[in-house]
């Protein structure tokens, strides 16, 4: 198993894009990687830029064609990532076509694109393709396309605000540089300029200064095009235009920040960072997003040992120039004021009192030694971090009861994980996001791709648009993310996902010539969902790929944070995989029972199997019904950095790093490796460094000090080339059948909800979804409601009291948000696929 190396990272401009081979497989397929497939030949045409002859394929612009030489055309309404424009004119060039050809088939003297007679009419080089012969001569060789650009830009400060002392944008701004070199040194503009009250709020999180839009349409245009969310548009005419919104409908789109950081002038600004310092007083550093497994490159802006602004960094490869506005604001949570930075011990009173390090420490060891354990990881942790876990467990406490998967979760999923998606990668012929780009159909089963991995989503909606890509998803309702992709449902209750994979419905989606199936984590919930996949895949030929909801959960698969797996892929139960791991890590023998999974480890610790456990940044509901008794019979070692319903049990609590304060490496879903640097510089440890002290106390040296130390260890282990675990059987589904009242469960995770990474945002939380139960309108008239009444849901647990959404779906279904404000599923004490009842009204 290889891990790009920390100083990796290091080497890189925060600015600067990484090419799309960046990031090395977390595990290389034995045998090598996939043949690329034979690409078609490109048609090349031949001009000259400035005098200087250039190739370029068909149908490249002009202005990515001087690009290519070195050539920078002023501009402002182009982006790469979107369809041209032509809207503020800036990028004007001189453009010659070759004449009509001679007696001798050469074409002819070059002449100039003409308007009226005599005059050259300048050509906008960010609409104009390439072709053959042309000559173009940009602001550098021709005088007439400077004084075009001049004119352009004289025009565009006519009514531009001379307040960049005060602008966010100040210091980075392409208006202010342009102006510099590519506009008049003296304004001949002497009236008073147009104000406008200001600043419009268009969200909770995103601002408008009107009198500095330069109308380029770039925030518009990602808005329609790449996000899907035409909320924001250019209205009225003439002098009078402008960015507005729609009245009844919001700029409510989880993508909204990227319009922020492409606006090439102070005109949209996010409303956490503005007036809060000034871009040449920040410090970057590059890394990677810790929120989800779409593995975004970002770039952390920091100043005074505080974190101000997270921007998204150009890779092609993962999320090309863009990001969620989660990933981008929710990085507030360590500055709450509740941060843990001291370790605690539970007195004899049954307080958590601060304690020395050393004192933590032994305690910590004293409940630990000699002991039934378990380990319990969370989906915040670096795949270094699940590593020194899962070596922890085995070393250390001797157990393999360890699981990273504290959700909802099935020993058919673990075994899915186990023989298909451990130990692939891109260069192990894994599914990509250049595969769904290119797809001819997607499926989607147990997975919403705008909420759980946005980044997929929007390379699904480019797939869409440009390829006409055809998205399907198993679901009980179409989510607004599916209407966005142009997809096509196939109703399915919570259970029947099963059935409805071997139906031919599912397999008529998959009928193109490159088809690919994503999986998600609910998936798990379904009696034989994992192995339906599978088979429908071979079936169709179709790739399949499993994308978890956090950004920890392939990492720590990699590196055996899961009970029956070794680092690598390796079987538990096979005596060579364990001889392999037992001498890298310099013991005789390892554990060899299979272990226990998360819902083995809570009933053995509630019913008194499991003595102690090591929890490393989880939430106790998301551990099920018996979490509480658990954590407080079994004697319990947090590792966290802010208080928790864990921390609320725990005998001692090791404070931790966050995510800005350590370095390390994600795995994104694809199996490529994300690293990060540390962006700010404190004496916070990470979770690897606190239990190898943590061992060195329990008397083991378990060699995780540092990342070079992990990084060297489980690149020579590498992965494992014997034989799997068998793949998971299809197996029947048990969909309960409800009693009048009762409607079976169905719920996801929202992007932005109640997670504890978002406290502290409020700006973000602005456009959160609010809470909603969703029933079809025959579920709701059985129960006497109407679409806005407010229904009360209940579980064996408790209830919870939302406003109702009449929704065209299945029947007998009720849907619920995971944790948004005022409705947590795990409330009910019920999983997703079971009963719970629906009353009209109740008390709140």
């Amino acid at each position: 198993m290889t891990v790009t190396p920390e100083k990796s990272t290091a080497e890189k401009s925060p600015q600067q894009p990484q090419s799309p081979a960046s990031g090395a497989d977390a595990v290389p397929k034995p045998g090598g990687a996939e043949a690329p497939a034979a690409k078609p030949p490109v048609d090349m045409v031949e001009l000259t830029i400035d005098g200087i002859p250039v190739s370029v394929p068909k149908g490249t612009l002009i202005i990515r064609a001087a690009e290519q030489i070195g050539i920078e055309i002023p501009r402002f309404c182009d982006h790469p990532g979107l369809d041209p424009m032509g809207a503020c004119r800036q990028c004007l060039v001189e453009v010659a076509m070759p004449g009509p050809p001679g007696p001798d088939g050469k074409p002819g003297a070059a002449r100039q694109m003409q308007g009226p007679p005599g005059r050259m009419k300048p050509q906008a080089s960010c609409t104009m393709t390439v072709a053959p012969g042309m000559e173009v001569k940009t602001q550098f060789t021709s005088p007439g396309a400077e004084k075009a650009q001049h004119g352009v830009m004289e025009l565009l400060l006519i009514n531009h605000p001379l307040d960049c002392p005060v602008c966010d944008k100040g210091g980075e701004c392409p208006l202010q540089n342009q102006a510099m070199t590519s506009g008049r040194p003296v304004s001949r503009f002497e009236d008073i300029k147009r104000t406008y009250p200001k600043p419009i709020n268009i969200s909770s999180q995103v601002l408008l200064d009107r009198e500095r839009c330069v109308l380029c349409a770039r925030c518009t245009r990602f808005s329609d095009q790449i996000a899907g969310d035409p909320f924001i548009a250019l209205v009225e005419r003439g002098a009078l235009q402008q960015v507005g919104i729609y009245e009844d409908q919001p700029f409510e789109s989880y993508f909204s920040g990227n319009t922020v950081q492409i606006c090439p002038v102070g005109a949209l600004t996010g409303a956490a960072y503005r007036f809060r310092s000034r871009p040449f007083d920040l410090v970057s550093t590059p890394g990677a997003c810790e929120h989800c497994a779409s593995g975004c490159a970002i770039r952390t802006d920091h100043r005074r040992g505080t974190v101000l602004r997270r921007m998204a960094i150009n890779d092609p490869a993962v999320n090309e120039e863009w990001n969620c506005d989660k990933g981008r604001w929710a990085f507030a949570s360590p500055t709450v004021g509740d941060r843990i930075e001291l370790p605690l011990v539970r007195d004899a009173a049954g307080e958590l009192q601060v304690a020395s390090w050393p004192e933590a420490l032994a305690a910590a060891a004293a409940g630990l030694r000699g002991t039934k354990s378990a380990v319990l990881t969370g989906g915040r942790i670096s795949v270094e971090d699940a590593y020194a876990y899962s070596k922890f467990a085995r070393t250390v406490l001797h157990t393999n009861a360890i699981d990273f998967r504290t959700r909802q979760h099935s020993s058919e999923e673990a075994q899915f994980l186990a023989s298909t998606v451990v130990a692939t990668g891109p260069n192990g012929g894994a599914t990509t996001y250049a595969d769904l780009e290119a797809a001819t159909n997607v499926l989607l089963v147990g997975f919403e791709a705008e909420e759980e991995s946005p980044i997929v989503f929007l390379r699904l909606r480019k797939a869409f648009r440009r390829n006409k890509t055809v998205v399907t998803s198993i679901a009980p309702y179409a989510s607004r993310g599916l209407t966005k992709l142009g997809g096509t449902l196939i109703p399915a209750a919570p259970g029947t996902e099963t059935d409805v994979l071997a139906a031919d419905a599912a397999a008529d989606a998959l009928s193109g010539a490159r088809n690919v199936v994503l999986v998600g984590e609910r998936l798990a919930s379904v009696a034989g969902g994992f192995a339906a996949a599978l088979d429908l895949a071979e079936r169709t030929g179709a790739k399949l790929a499993w994308v978890p909801r956090r950004a920890g959960e392939r990492g720590a698969l990699e590196a055996g944070a899961l009970y029956g797996l070794l680092p690598g892929g390796r079987p538990v139960r096979n005596v060579e995989a364990r001889a392999q791991v037992a001498a890298a890590w310099g013991v005789a023998d390892l554990p060899t029972d299979v272990g226990l999974d998360m819902s083995g480890i809570i009933a053995g610790a509630a019913g008194g199997g499991v003595t102690s456990l090591l929890v490393g940044g989880v939430d106790a509901a998301d551990l099920g019904a018996q979490a509480a008794k658990a954590l407080e019979k079994a004697f319990v070692v947090s590792l966290d950095y802010r208080p928790s319903s864990v921390t609320a049990y725990a005998d001692v609590v090791l404070p931790v790093a966050p995510h800005a304060e350590k370095a390390g490496t994600f795995v994104n879903w694809e199996g490529r490796t994300r690293p990060f640097q540390a962006a700010l510089s404190t004496t916070a440890l990470s979770d690897y460094r606190v239990l190898d002290l943590l061992a060195d106390e329990l008397g083991v040296f378990l060699g995780v000090r540092s990342l070079a130390e992990i990084q060297r260890e489980m690149s020579a282990l590498g992965a494992w080339a014997g034989g799997r675990y068998h793949r998971p059987t299809t197996t029947a589904s048990l969909v309960p059948q409800p009693a009048p009242g009762q409607f079976v469960l169905a719920s996801w995770h929202l992007l932005l909800d109640k997670g504890s990474l978002q406290d502290g945002e409020p700006f973000l939380a602005g456009t959160a979804h609010p809470a909603r139960a969703r029933m079809s309108s025959v579920s709701a008239a059985a129960v006497g409601a109407a679409d806005g009444d407010v229904v009360t849901i209940t579980g064996p647990a408790g209830s919870v009291r939302v406003p109702l959404e009449v929704t065209d779906m299945v029947d007998h279904v009720v849907w619920l948000p995971a944790n948004s404000a005022g409705c947590r599923v795990s409330d009910l004490g019920v999983p997703v696929g079971q009963l719970v009842t629906v009353i009209p009204g109740g008390a709140s």
